[in-house]
């Protein structure tokens, strides 16, 4: 499994991305 860290994971680009990578099969992380 594939996994990412996004930082800025609560704004408007980091939430469609984190939400992009978990349709996409990603173990999604995130710092606010």
């Amino acid at each position: 499994m594939k996994k990412a860290l996004i930082t800025g994971i609560t704004g408007q680009d980091g939430s469609y991305l984190a939400e992009l990578l978990l349709e996409k099969g990603y173990e999604v992380h995130g710092m606010v």
